[in-house]
């Protein structure tokens, strides 16, 4: 486990992760990550576009078909 120090950026407050850290999520200056809150904490991930993109595409679909599960249970 890694102990971070929050650093104070503009009026925002940031964190500097080090290279290990960087590596192991496989990770460089200037990518993205998505912050997620779970029942134990929360999880610093990759942010991935072409997953984005999907769930896009199944949340469209869903709210175009909404009442495709309900015609279904008959």
């Amino acid at each position: 486990m890694a102990t971070l120090k929050l650093r104070a950026v503009g009026n925002s407050a940031g964190v500097v992760l080090p290279e290990e850290l960087l590596t192991r999520l496989r990770l460089a200056g200037g990518d993205t990550v998505q912050v997620i809150e779970t029942p134990d904490g929360f999880r610093v991930v990759r942010r991935d576009p072409e997953f984005e993109r999907q769930m896009e595409v199944a949340r469209d679909v869903m709210r175009r078909r909404r009442a495709v599960p309900r015609e279904l249970a008959k």
